[in-house]
């Protein structure tokens, strides 16, 4: 189930690829591994509601407790080895799941960048490379037809290239994409122009909305994509292997500390920018005054470059408005900025420490599904892969949906890392005592007789303390 899960997600990815039967195979190798601590957990659930309940079923059960074995006692080897069986998850978690991650992560990578040219479909924007948006519509291997190639990598620059047909293909070194056109033009949409202004300060329009273009043609051309920047230069595993997922609970820690020393140095920094950062306008037209003439007893002398706004021309004054407004953009994209990295930086934390959570999490899973599995076998007494079966599909696909819940509540800053990944064992844990209690005084939990006593009990209680304290 959780193999075709992945292979759902992946198949876009896979299929058409004429990918080697080799390489599926090492890739199923891979992602087996890293799903064995999700595995592990409905193993262990099975096992145990399996074995207690035929156990149960055929009075075994029955006659070591009439020999004066706890159900506590019987459990002891069992619990002795599902604790070595969590032990050992923890480890091969933390230390062979981050290898395994790293394996297939670079297969899958592989496997996309193979041919370069799979990620254009005929009448659609690929916008996969970061910086372009490129249009076909028509595609034969590597040639294409009615090629459309947005170019806005650089804000100041815009280009568009169109041409009537070309192919594409990938440098030796993977450092760049070469597009060979034939019968097109590039368009290219140059930066804003600044204000200009006459000798009576009077703002001079400009054509095209301060935004000068031209038009280049061509019969032939050849136009290189630069990968360096997406980093596809680098090997595989080298691009992965400061995941999240890659990296073990101690490399996790170094990660998270390195990240936040680095946040509060940088935040230091910006703040010393800011408070030293004022905006000042030099004259140019002005001569140096001295204000400290001509004041009265009352009035205190300005500094000796201040420049009384009423003494200046409108030029001057529609250009030292520009230099402040510009000097304000330039302020706020500084403070826009600083917030995107804090927001990634703090993003990246969190991330690391859903994943430490997440291998501890993990771990404690296999110890509450065993105990919630062992007694329900005692009670249920089913036998078998029938009804265990289902009984344990239930369960999981619970404890599956709470931990996903958690897990999305984590990451989307709706609760804390820990709160979010040990959300399903704590929702959980409530029921293994319930069930261990009752399985150990042999109370059949699913009468609903029993449950209405229960509750009749507890409201007793309750209105007994509220007597109580009124009195």
């Amino acid at each position: 189930m959780l193999i075709m899960q992945f292979f759902w997600l992946y198949i876009d990815d896979l299929m058409g690829k004429g990918i080697e039967v080799s390489v599926i195979l090492q890739l199923l190798f891979y992602v087996s591994a890293s799903l064995i601590p999700l595995a592990l957990p409905l193993a262990i659930l099975l096992s145990s509601i399996v074995t207690f309940g035929n156990l149960s079923e055929n009075n075994e059960l029955t006659a070591l407790k009439s020999s004066g074995l706890s159900l506590l006692r019987i459990m002891r080897p069992l619990i002795i080895l599902v604790s070595i069986i969590a032990i050992c998850t923890f480890y091969f978690a933390n230390y062979v799941i981050p290898v395994a991650n790293l394996k297939w992560h670079s297969i899958i990578y592989d496997i996309q960048n193979t041919k370069i040219s799979t990620i254009l479909s005929p009448g659609a924007y690929a916008t996969e490379l970061d910086g372009y948006a490129i249009k076909v519509d028509e595609v034969n291997g590597d040639n294409f037809t009615n090629i459309i190639i947005h170019d806005h990598t650089n804000n100041n620059e815009i280009k568009t290239v169109r041409a009537k047909d070309g192919r594409m293909y990938k440098s030796e070194n993977g450092k760049y994409i070469y597009f060979e056109l034939n019968t097109g033009s590039i368009v290219e949409e140059l930066s804003s122009q600044a204000p200009v202004f006459n000798e009576q300060g009077d703002l001079i329009p400009t054509k095209n909305n301060n935004r000068p273009g031209r038009r280049t043609k061509f019969n032939q051309a050849t136009y290189k994509i630069d990968l360096s920047g997406f980093a596809l230069n680098k090997s595989e595993e080298e691009l992965f292997k400061n995941d999240h997922e890659m990296l073990t609970v101690f490399q996790l820690d170094d990660a998270i500390d390195s990240l936040q020393k680095k946040a509060d140095n940088t935040t230091k920094g910006f703040v010393e920018q800011v408070l030293n950062d004022h905006i000042t306008y030099q004259s140019k037209l002005v001569a140096k005054r001295d204000t400290a003439k001509n004041l009265s007893k009352d009035e205190k002398p300005l500094p000796a470059r201040t420049i009384l706004w009423d003494t200046i021309s409108k030029e001057e004054k529609l250009a030292s408005i520009t230099y402040v407004q510009s000097s304000l953009r330039r302020k706020i994209d500084n403070i826009t900025s600083q917030g995107t990295f804090m927001e990634s930086i703090n993003h990246s934390v969190r991330n690391y420490d859903i994943e430490v959570h997440r291998k501890f999490a993990l771990t404690y899973a296999i110890i509450v599904l065993f105990f919630i599995g062992a007694p329900l076998g005692a009670i249920v007494r089913k036998g078998g892969f029938g009804a265990p079966v289902v009984i344990a599909a239930l369960l999981f696909m619970i404890y599956f949906i709470l931990f996903s819940v958690g897990e999305n509540l984590a990451k989307e800053e709706m609760v804390s890392p820990f709160l979010g990944m040990w959300f399903a064992g704590i929702v959980l844990t409530p029921f293994a005592f319930i069930l261990m209690r009752a399985a150990i005084n042999d109370s059949p939990i699913f009468v609903l007789e029993n449950w209405g006593k229960f509750f009749s009990r507890f409201m007793k209680k309750r209105k007994n303390e509220s007597s109580i304290t009124s009195v």
